[in-house]
């Protein structure tokens, strides 16, 4: 059965029940159910459905019954046998669904038996869902959140739909053809965007839930799905700065003495950080006071300096933990279906809290709020986010709302809730918080995320880059990663200090500028110094690193001071529009086919393209400069045509850098003074 009913395709056959619909300026929603009504309830990440000017009708196609659906530039056909094409207002097909099967009429009649949409049975109300697409092998796609890979266009690439440490799932992905195709189910799955086709898989999930939408251009894309998903939120002008940061400070003193020498140097710093194991056990989320005796005198402190303090939160909880008791019989706990409770160890036994269910939320708030928030301190640090449960047997652990493998990878957005809701029910406006792990929406709820616990090597540094111009295009537009990297840097290492120099240069024009990592050899933790002598890396300072690094590393601390005017103007049309700040060339050169492939630049708003360099001993590099405009580069002042690729000197104190004629910006703003 087919039929239109208030601007809604419904297709019905076998059980099968499939609704399209309009959702939002040039977008569609597809959402479709075997033997159960579709449930209208399941938001996950989209919000509400907004009135457009969509039409749709009954009609026919190739002599047979369709429905037809238009919605500004992107329209939709669906077959007799529920076949859905996707296309712009043109009519050149943007997706349409994979169908080898001859049980029913209609295009690629075969014995394959395959279809577009599959639901495979499984225990339980739920099942494992396909949905699959035939490929265009010369597409490019880009998006999806962060994977530690250097693949910028991720056509061929099988994407695991998971959080893991440095792995964060969005599964957003926008194409080279003009659409963008949200898979609004936060279930543990696989993307696979094979030449041959395409496959978005479920391993468990109650329907069929995506959205698609069209445009002009790759801005015009993203912007669309920032309005579906929420607007990001408005970064405060402080974090704008730089963060100081070290695995770890281990008493109040240390961390004071720090902050002390940066005003005593006169070196910019905005923010300083508190890790994980201040606390007395895990599932406190409280100081241990015998390190740090007096937190309201150091917030005062801190705050006289200009300097904002965060303090790391964990979600794990310990069974010692005297929280524990009343957590377990408030079923405030994640659960495992089998074997030991215990989802990680990290000095101890730990569980986690389960962030999904409304009461664990508020009971973790209050703990925050009396021994933090009360005390001074904003800003957290949500560390473990995804969650970081050893091993990820998703099979084995069930949330308040469902079943890991259901609703895993939403468990970020509600941990980043638990602060964001009591903030905001103290008044507060001006917010952020670093968080381990996003879900689409995670933007529009102050939501920074970090790369996680990833290694320091260059061929780290390269895989951040991409990464972070995925998290871009998939609406993440706050992002930052530990500078130097955050396993196994020696800060007397000549190559690690070369690496640390050259980590920082890019960092400058990330979202968010912070130094962090666990460095070597410190001796490990001083026996005692806090929770049983959790390990603390070597000094993490800008001083660190020796006087040649010293110098070039203090003068990039004031460019960054230098341009924050600049990344505030970035931050509200953020804000405002929805365009991330660091971006992908072709977000701005959609017509110049090499910015669909340079992976190792991106733009720093619409002025500043950024190339850092990403090898060890390398002191020049060629760069990419995109057609249309005419670039000037910071250090000669020289200005070349776009369209080329010019080749930059870059010794040890240089980062090749280039601003846009006509833009907001000077080329000497930019130089190493």
């Amino acid at each position: 059965m087919l039929r239109v009913e208030d601007q809604r395709i419904i297709y019905e056959y076998d059980g099968e029940s499939m609704w399209l619909e309009p959702w939002g300026e040039n977008s569609l929603r597809v959402r479709a159910a075997k033997l159960r009504p579709i449930d209208e309830s399941m938001a996950w990440a989209l919000l509400p459905r907004k009135e457009t000017q969509a039409k749709a009708e009954v009609g026919e196609w190739e002599g047979e019954p369709a429905a037809f659906m238009e919605n500004g530039s992107i329209c939709a056909r669906v077959q007799k046998n529920g076949r859905i094409t996707i296309t712009d207002r043109d009519g050149k097909v943007l997706l349409q669904e994979f169908v080898r099967n001859r049980s029913v009429k209609g295009t690629n009649f075969s014995p394959m038996m395959l279809s577009g949409r599959e639901f495979l049975p499984m225990r339980g109300p739920d099942r494992a869902i396909t949905v699959r697409f035939e490929s265009d092998p010369e597409e490019k796609l880009y998006g999806m959140g962060q994977y530690q890979q250097e693949l910028l266009n991720l056509k061929g690439a099988v994407l695991e739909l998971a959080h893991r440490n440095s792995q964060v799932s969005i599964p957003f992905v926008l194409s080279d053809k003009n659409y963008g195709f949200f898979w609004n189910n936060p279930a543990v799955g696989t993307a696979s965007f094979g030449t041959n086709r395409t496959e978005w898989k479920a391993e468990s999930a109650p329907q069929v839930d995506y959205w698609v939408t069209a445009g002009e251009n790759p801005r015009q894309i993203m912007h669309q799905y920032a309005v579906a998903t929420g607007m990001p939120s408005m970064m405060p002008d402080f974090a704008m700065g730089f963060w100081q940061c070290k695995m770890r400070y281990r008493t109040q003193e240390e961390l004071l003495n720090v902050a002390r020498e940066y005003k005593r140097r006169k070196l910019p710093i905005s923010v300083i950080i508190i890790d994980f194991f201040h606390w007395p056990n895990q599932g406190v989320w409280d100081f241990d006071e015998r390190y740090w005796p007096d937190p309201v005198a150091m917030v005062k402190e801190l705050e006289e300096m200009g300097i904002k303090l965060f303090v790391s939160v964990w979600p794990t909880v310990d069974p010692k933990s005297p929280n524990y008791p009343e957590m377990l019989e408030k079923g405030y706990l994640i659960h495992t279906d089998r074997g030991n409770r215990t989802q990680l160890e990290c000095g101890g036994y730990e569980v986690f809290y389960d962030a999904t269910n409304p009461g664990a939320r508020e009971f973790v708030w209050e703990k925050i709020k009396q021994n933090y928030y009360d005390r001074g301190i904003k800003y957290y640090w949500l560390d473990a986010a995804e969650p970081e449960t050893i091993p990820y047997h998703f099979d084995n652990l069930r949330y308040h709302m469902g079943s890991a493998l259901e609703v895993a990878n939403i468990y970020p957005y509600y941990y980043e809730k638990t602060v964001y809701d009591g903030l905001i029910a103290q008044g507060e406006t001006e917010l952020i918080n670093l968080e381990r792990c996003a879900w689409a929406g995670s933007q529009s709820i102050a939501t920074l995320v970090w790369s996680g616990d990833i290694v320091s090597s260059f061929h780290s540094m390269r895989r951040q880059i991409v990464a972070g111009l995925h998290m871009a295009v998939a609406g993440i537009p706050w992002w930052t990663t530990d500078i130097g990297g955050f396993d196994f840097g020696d800060p007397n290492d000549p190559a690690f200090r070369e690496l640390l120099v050259r980590w920082f240069q890019y960092g400058v024009f990330c979202p968010v500028f912070r130094l962090h990592g666990a460095r070597v050899n410190s001796g490990d933790a001083l026996e005692g110094m806090g929770y049983g002598g959790a390990p603390s890396g070597a000094d993490n300072e800008v001083w660190s690193y020796g006087e040649e690094a010293y110098e070039i590393l203090s003068k990039y601390l004031f460019l960054r001071e230098r341009i924050r005017p600049y990344i505030k103007e970035q931050m509200q049309k953020c804000h405002e529009e929805g365009i991330p700040p660091m971006r992908p060339l072709f977000t701005d050169y959609p017509g110049d086919k090499k910015a669909w492939e340079v992976k190792d630049q991106f733009l720093f708003g619409p002025d500043i393209l950024v190339s850092p360099i990403t090898h060890a001993g390398q002191t020049t590099r060629e760069v990419v400069l995109p057609a249309g405009t005419r670039w000037t580069e910071v250090t000669t002042g020289i200005t070349y045509d776009g369209g080329q690729t010019v080749t930059c000197e870059a010794p040890l104190s240089v980062i090749p850098l280039f601003v846009r004629e006509g833009g907001s910006l000077e080329a000497g703003l930019l130089k190493i003074q």
